[in-house]
């Protein structure tokens, strides 16, 4: 009691309010033993899950059969959900490092001592040197209310996502390729298709739920895996091409000059609805068959199998995740996936398409709504009529929205180095362990003045780093929406309570906000409800329009709702793909065909580092950093708990190395001690180590995209050295 003494008025109210304390928007007409439905929080995949509730609280969950997306399945981090909410290192109360040690204190103190702290530092270095790095896994609702605070409220030019880890280069394709971040498919295209080509997609590990849809397609599809490794999926498949790492590009380059030059392009198609053919055709000159067979490892029957395969396809669906995306060249690989997609005429219509598989829960509406990468809708922060719609919707000042987009989170983290950002808010994620080359980055972020930590733990790798800490609520335990991969808005509802004094992230900037000194501006950001009518207004004749999305209660009745649903439409199907008009998002209608010459991978072996590192999804039941994994019992009986390595049984034998010794994976950026796992699944000369583990970012090289500032976390050059031994020279 004495701490909420200590608090003003907003933050009692808050503490006090069921709506942020207690149980939320369970529906009233439900019974105490009642059930109600929600959308999971873990990855993009967006399932439909029923929580079980006794007394109005709950106690279990299982899969909603109705509903569109995962139609009664579930994978295992779905069934264990609730877990994560009850684990121990729960972050129950703001805390203040004091005397070098995090303390307790209240939120009024707490949240003051952050404005003071920021505005100081603004003071004395300008307004840029604070910034903020936020995440894919809070809602919607709650990102705009950040972005929007943070950029066009705190002055926060500098802000970006942890999407920029996983879906920048998807963004950045699609925009440049379609005029507009749309991914084009709806998940019954994977039952549609008599062709599926996955490029480094782990199916069956990453999106098993989507595996499953695949599992239920009548056509008997040609299932073709693009993958280094022999992986689940990639044992499923009917083809596997294991290209040499990081050869996506000069592969699907081939593919393109291939089948220009025999002709099996949809020319009606092409003619109608793309343009630059001419200069696709020229820049595919230099992706010759000889040049294509060695960048990528493959013979020349390879390719004409897998070539052959995708011509006599009617209904051939492209599909891409993390493989593709964490590159050096990924947009440009991405790009030449959607080429092929177009030239085929692949696109807009039933079991076809150029699909990226997002990551996280909510990384779509982070790319919609952050208001990092872009201004809110999927504006650009350079436009005047942009910034000008953006202000007269939101009742504020034009002046006040940034006109340049902000720094990159490689960026903003080069900017701490370089001492011209002093402050970092980080809201639910985790640097210290998934940014890459790990070692520097812990010692960027003690360079510091102030460094602010939102989080639903303490025990994070950037939570024990942190100068403040904000106990933060998790999923279940607040009201919002994500969407998914196939762009559906589904509802999120609060089915438990947050421990302590923890308080959902619009909460907290509804108290950052205030104490800021901008109550008055944000006065109709009362609920997360109220911020979905904003956002309502906001797409409003945006490509991502879902005016016609009256509500959380038609959210919940209809199972979700893809957008585009203008206001006035009538609510179509409930799975929905883009482009079936041929209409694409730029000003001409017309999708671009974009295609660049390859370039060499950033870090080739040599003598003295002889194995190409690969990372990716080590099991269905890890998640990322294994901040909400790792808590749940089940969860962690289902993955290995010792960090592994996978290497080819021939290097194995070479090495003399025996199955399960303990070995140093070493690079030029640090060392890894791990057990070794002899396999097939790789290749003499490469090496896998699955993602989660937090030493394995002491390894990854910190090279990036161009067009999408992405961190290619998939290659670099590493060795193997027996515990005891000193690496070669």
């Amino acid at each position: 009691m004495k701490l909420r003494e200590r608090e003003g008025p907003l933050t009692r109210e808050l503490l006090q309010s069921p709506e942020s304390f207690g149980l939320g928007r369970v529906p009233a007409r439900l019974l105490p033993d009642a059930r109600t439905r929600t959308v999971c929080g873990f990855c993009s995949t967006g399932c439909g899950l029923d929580v079980h509730l006794r007394e109005g609280a709950a106690i279990n969950l299982s899969p909603n059969a109705g509903y569109p997306v995962n139609l009664g399945m579930a994978c295992p981090k779905g069934w264990e959900a609730l877990a994560p909410l009850s684990s121990s290192d729960r972050a129950t109360q703001p805390l203040v490092r004091q005397g070098g040690r995090l303390r307790p204190t209240s939120w009024d103190d707490a949240v003051g001592t952050m404005v003071q702290r920021f505005r100081a530092i603004q003071e004395r270095h300008g307004r840029e040197s604070v910034a903020f790095l936020s995440t894919g896994q809070i809602t919607t609702e709650e990102m705009a209310f950040l972005g929007t605070l943070a950029k066009l409220g705190m002055g926060l030019v500098h802000g970006d996502g942890n999407t920029r880890q996983c879906m920048a280069t998807a963004v950045v394709a699609y925009k440049q390729s379609f005029g507009f971040d749309a991914p084009p498919y709806t998940y019954a295209d994977f039952e549609e298709s008599d062709v599926i080509v996955l490029v480094g997609s782990n199916l069956c590990i990453a999106h098993p739920i989507l595996w499953e849809r695949i599992a239920r397609n009548k056509h008997r599809p040609e299932i073709i895996v693009v993958d280094p490794r022999r992986t689940e999926t990639a044992m499923a498949a009917t083809q596997h091409h294991a290209i040499r790492p990081k050869s996506d590009l000069p592969l699907f380059g081939g593919l393109v000059r291939l089948f220009l030059e025999r002709g099996w392009i949809d020319k009606a198609f092409v003619e109608a609805h793309t343009s630059g053919l001419e200069a696709l055709a020229a820049q595919a000159e230099a992706f010759t068959l000889e040049r294509t067979c060695e960048a990528t490892g493959l013979s020349a029957e390879q390719l004409e199998t897998l070539a052959g395969a995708i011509h006599r396809g009617k209904r051939v669906s492209f599909w891409w995740t993390m493989g593709i995306n964490q590159s050096h060249e990924g947009v440009r690989a991405a790009q030449a996936i959607i080429d092929l997609a177009l030239l085929t005429g692949n696109i807009g219509r039933p079991g076809t398409g150029a699909n990226s598989i997002t990551g996280q829960c909510n990384a779509m509406g982070s790319r919609l709504f952050s208001n990092t990468t872009s201004l809110l809708g999927g504006r650009d922060f350079a436009s005047a009529g942009d910034r000008q719609e953006v202000a007269s919707i939101l009742g504020m000042s034009e002046q006040r929205i940034p006109h340049h987009a902000g720094l990159a989170y490689d960026q903003i983290v080069e900017g701490i180095l370089a001492g011209k950002i002093r402050g970092l808010w980080v809201i639910g994620t985790n640097p210290a362990h998934s940014w890459i080359n790990q070692h520097d980055l812990h010692e960027t972020l003690s360079r510091l003045e102030c460094l602010v930590v939102q989080d639903m733990y303490t025990t994070t790798e950037t939570a024990v780093r942190a100068d403040l800490l904000l106990p933060a609520a998790g999923w279940g335990e607040k009201d919002g929406t994500f969407i998914n991969s196939e762009r559906r808005i589904g509802l999120c509802k609060k089915v438990a309570r947050a421990p302590g004094q923890a308080l959902a992230d619009f909460h907290i900037f509804q108290l950052v906000a205030a104490r800021w000194g901008l109550g008055g501006a944000f006065r109709e950001w009362s609920s997360p409800e109220a911020v979905f009518e904003i956002l309502r207004k906001l797409s409003r004749g945006r490509p991502c329009d879902f005016s016609g999305v009256t509500g959380y209660d038609m959210l919940d009745a209809a199972g979700g709702v893809q957008w585009p649903l203008p206001e006035g439409a009538p609510l179509p199907e409930r799975e929905r793909r883009l482009f079936a008009d041929g209409k694409f998002f730029h000003a001409d209608g017309r999708a671009r065909l974009i295609l660049e010459a390859s370039r060499p991978v950033p870090e080739p072996t040599n003598g003295a580092f002889p194995f190409v590192l690969m990372t990716g999804r080590g099991s269905s039941s890890q998640w990322h950093t294994q901040t909400r994994t790792a808590k749940s019992p089940v969860l962690r009986a289902l993955s290995p708990q010792q960090i592994y390595f996978e290497l080819n049984p021939a290097d194995a034998r070479r090495l003399g190395i025996e199955p399960g010794q303990w070995m140093r994976v070493v690079s030029r950026r640090g060392e890894v001690r791990a057990r070794a796992f002899p396999t097939h699944c790789v290749r003499a000369g490469e090496i896998f180590l699955p993602m989660h583990y937090a030493e394995v970012n002491r390894l990854t090289l910190a090279v990036f995209d161009p067009h999408s500032r992405q961190p290619a976390y998939k290659a670099c050059a590493v060795t193997l050295v027996p515990e005891g031994e000193a690496p070669a020279a």
